[in-house]
Order: C-alpha cells, then sequence, then structure tokens
C-alpha cells in the first residue's frame, strides 16, 4: 500500500503505461482518476481495476483541452476532495521527417504530448498547494534526450517537457511539490506495434538488453516516483530504456 490515501490523475490511461500505471497505482492503495479519448477501453480498464478491489474514477478526455482539464480537476476534488499526484501520460507520435511532415501535425503533436501537460499541471498544482505538497509525473522519452530521426515533433514536445519539468520543480519545490521526468524506451505498446516490424533492427541495435520493455517496467519506475519513497527527488530524469542512452 505505497500509495495509501493519496489520489492520483493518470491520463492515456486506457492502454499500455497508462493502463499498466493505473492498475499499479489502485493495487497499492491510491484512488485513481484514469482519463483517455478511448473510452470504451477506459470504461474497460476501470471494471478490472474494481474487480480487483481499487477505486477508480474514469473520465473521457482530450488532454488538449483546456475545459476539460478544469472539469477533471473539478470532478477530481468533488469525488475525493483533494490531489496528490498527477501522471502525465497521454501522448502520440507521427513517422514523419522536417521536411515531410504538416504543420497540423506538428501542432496535433505538440498540442497533446506538451500543451496537455502544461494544462495537467496548471490545474493540478493549486490543488496540490492546497493539501501542502504533492508529485507530478511527466512521461518524456528517450527521445527528449537524443535524437531521433523520423520524428521530429514528438521527439521535440518530449525535449521541452523533458525542460519544463525542471522547470517547475524549481519553481514548486518550496510547495513540497516534486517533479520529474520518466524517459521510456522502446516499450511494447499500442503506440509502438505499427513500426516494430520495419523498424526492428534498429530498435535491437540500440537496446543493449536482449529484450524490450513492457508497460509494467515504466509502471514500477512511476510508482517509486509517485510514492514517498522518492521524497527527496525532484527535477530528475528517470531512465528506463534497456541501455539505449547508455551508448
Amino acid at each position: 500500500m505505497r500509495l495509501k490515501d493519496k489520489v492520483a490523475i493518470i491520463t492515456g490511461a486506457a492502454n499500455g503505461m497508462g493502463a499498466a500505471e493505473a492498475k499499479l497505482f489502485a493495487k497499492e492503495g491510491a484512488k485513481v482518476v484514469a482519463t483517455d479519448v478511448n473510452d470504451e477501453k477506459l470504461q474497460e480498464l476501470a471494471k478490472e481495476i474494481e474487480a480487483a478491489g481499487g477505486e477508480v474514477l474514469a473520465i473521457k478526455q482530450d488532454v488538449a483541452s483546456e475545459e476539460q482539464w478544469k472539469s477533471v480537476v473539478a470532478q477530481t476534488i468533488e469525488k475525493y476532495g483533494k490531489l496528490d499526484i498527477l501522471v502525465n501520460n497521454a501522448g502520440v507520435a507521427i513517422n514523419k521527417s522536417f521536411a515531410t511532415m504538416e504543420m497540423s501535425e506538428w501542432n496535433w503533436v505538440m498540442d497533446i504530448n506538451l500543451n496537455g501537460c502544461v494544462l495537467g499541471m496548471k490545474y493540478a498544482i493549486p490543488e496540490m498547494q492546497k493539501v501542502g505538497g504533492g508529485s507530478v509525473i511527466n512521461i518524456s522519452s528517450i527521445g527528449g534526450i537524443v535524437g531521433m530521426a523520423g520524428s521530429s515533433p514528438y521527439t521535440a514536445a518530449k525535449g521541452a517537457l523533458r525542460s519544463l519539468s525542471k522547470s517547475a520543480a524549481v519553481e514548486y519545490g518550496k510547495d513540497k511539490i516534486r517533479v520529474n521526468s520518466v524517459h521510456p524506451g522502446i516499450i511494447v505498446t499500442p503506440m509502438t506495434e505499427d513500426t516494430m516490424e520495419t523498424a526492428m533492427p534498429y530498435y535491437q541495435t540500440f537496446t543493449q538488453l536482449p529484450y524490450f520493455g513492457e508497460p509494467e517496467d515504466v509502471a514500477h519506475g512511476v510508482l517509486f516516483l509517485a510514492s514517498d519513497e522518492s521524497r527527496f527527488m525532484t527535477g530528475a530524469e528517470l531512465v528506463i530504456d534497456g541501455g539505449w542512452t547508455a551508448l
């Protein structure tokens, strides 16, 4: 029960890493507010968590919408009375170079991967201040640390999120609000499955372990950052990449 009596919002919770995080958080005692644009999958997740004895509030959300962020935080406070943890997990990717992408595609990725996280912090942090502290975990990527060809909008957004996390950590440290970023490598999720077949040799070259990550591998790292076990960590980067960035 490492998150007993904690209230956590997790975005992009219907699939992949977000779903693994939501289930693990609930198992560890948190009251989970799980959000996603995919309401059908989200409701399936909620049923699974409740069947296992966990507590969850499932809300359909587009993280790029400021009004929806206001509503999600308001519903969280109405239901549970406080907010302790925010996991900005929702994300999208497109495989486009600078020369081939449309600006509408660039803006779409930025709106979800970066601006959605900004909005989440904007409305979650004031609630954390009311309870004397909290933990924000921004899911970035190894693409926010090293260059990756063919994914310019994605790496730009994740790099900005990495820096933004550090800035927020400095800005709110005195309020006992910790802000850290997580940088997964190749994790087997619905987002990566489309590229697994074509990019497998590339992924295997840079991943030093002889296997790729699973969503649970990231979820356990996120759990650590959400819990009081990481009480002296803020502005840090937790890399979970099978050795990619060790090169």
